[in-house]
């Protein structure tokens, strides 16, 4: 089987889509494809491994560079910059199936005139990761975006998601209720030095403040307005003496990200780490006492999969299902009744209280290490792909 997979960024770029794009490609490699990556974070062709990473990079000054500008259509000039690279390669020798995610509809172009099985994975839709438009060009852009996604979802011959309950919400956010393509629940796996690290990673002492770690953006979805605010009701709590001292350490948020209206009490718990390096993140990870994730809406869940590789006790919120599936099934973690500040200090303030449950929660968490492995991600994609090219066959 000779695979395409159209990614944004592929690793070593620090992003949840191109972790997911390597343990894809690698996956998928291990079960006996030929992969070649297109992605736009690169503007040459290079060999990896047994996986061909083809640069997709639009040239500054040209045409697809200028056109990325405008609002709206500006969407369309990297799907153009994708179609043409696969294409290509494609008429030099023929992929039997082209991957690409939902998110911003990277394969909408290529979608237009199919010559091969296309598969979509959903990651979240962009809708569900911006904040609302209050101008006219940017709910213009808005829209132009989400069209984009629902098109290129309806023109698929499969569609992956990572949970049930996300599978569900994608049929609905696109309007793919009919059934008329496969839709495959298959969960991303972790790199093995990722799954080694994390194993090998000793817990921290207890010398000094407990040490909070959260991954990601700070957006809505991520729940990072409630952890500010569950943040300002424990440090409080700090400062009144009926709860431990502790350090929220946030990795991917600067400084400026941090909310106005904060007050210096809560600011100083906090330690705004940037974006780091894969190597600087697993030292957050190996150095954290606990990862707090409270997000209302993930995709794949990969801060979940990764602090229960380092068999790290988890704080999450249950209106999230794909935490729901990874910590509170496990029992890997505690989790917010919802994502709201006061929820989330409530699911919070017993872990960092408590040293024995801080105990019983990495047992869960390291007995449900090692799950996630690509052979599964390899072969279910594999079987997936296959249904897939049926039904492209069949057009």
């Amino acid at each position: 089987m000779r695979t395409a997979l159209i990614t944004w960024d592929y690793p070593p770029w620090p992003s949840g889509l191109s972790t997911a794009a390597g343990e894809i490609a690698e996956g998928l490699a291990a079960a006996g494809a030929e992969v070649t990556v297109f992605t736009l974070g690169r503007d040459a062709t290079s060999r990896e491994g047994g996986i061909t990473v083809v640069g997709c990079a639009l040239p500054e000054g040209g045409r697809l560079a200028t056109l990325r500008l405008w609002g709206a259509a500006g969407h369309l000039a990297a799907p153009i910059a994708f179609r043409n690279a696969v294409l290509a390669e494609h008429r030099r020798r023929p992929f039997d199936v082209v991957e690409a995610t939902n998110w911003y509809a990277p394969a909408a172009a290529l979608a237009l005139r199919a010559e091969m099985a296309l598969v979509t994975r959903n990651s979240t839709p962009a809708a569900f990761s911006r904040d609302p438009a209050t101008r006219l060009r940017d709910r213009l852009d808005a829209a132009t975006a989400d069209r984009l996604e629902r098109f290129q979802a309806r023109a698929s011959d499969g569609l992956i998601s990572n949970t049930a309950e996300h599978a569900r919400r994608i049929s609905a956010e696109y309007g793919l209720t009919d059934g008329a393509r496969p839709h495959a629940v298959i969960g991303l796996s972790l790199a093995p030095a990722t799954i080694r690290r994390g194993a090998q990673a000793a817990y921290p002492g207890e010398d000094g403040p407990l040490r909070l770690l959260f991954v990601g953006r700070a957006e809505h979805r991520k729940g990072f307005d409630a952890l500010m605010d569950a943040t300002a009701i424990l440090s409080a709590e700090v400062a009144a003496g009926t709860l431990p001292p502790f350090a929220l350490r946030l990795a991917g948020v600067e400084a400026e990200a941090l909310p106005g209206g904060i007050g210096e009490t809560a600011r100083s718990f906090i330690q705004p780490l940037g974006t780091l390096s894969p190597s600087a993140l697993a030292e957050a990870y190996a150095d954290a006492h606990a990862v707090v994730a409270p997000s209302r809406y993930e995709s794949f869940g990969l801060v979940y999969q990764e602090a229960i590789a380092y068999g790290r006790p988890l704080v999450a919120s249950n209106e999230d299902a794909s935490a729901r599936q990874f910590v509170g099934d496990t029992g890997a973690g505690s989790m917010a009744s919802a994502t709201t500040g006061p929820a989330l200090a409530d699911a919070l303030r017993p872990v960092i209280a408590d040293a024995n449950l801080r105990a019983r929660l990495r047992a869960k968490a390291e007995a449900a290490a090692g799950r996630f492995t690509r052979e599964t991600l390899g072969s279910e994609t594999a079987a997936l792909y296959a249904a897939a090219m049926r039904r492209f066959q069949r057009r």
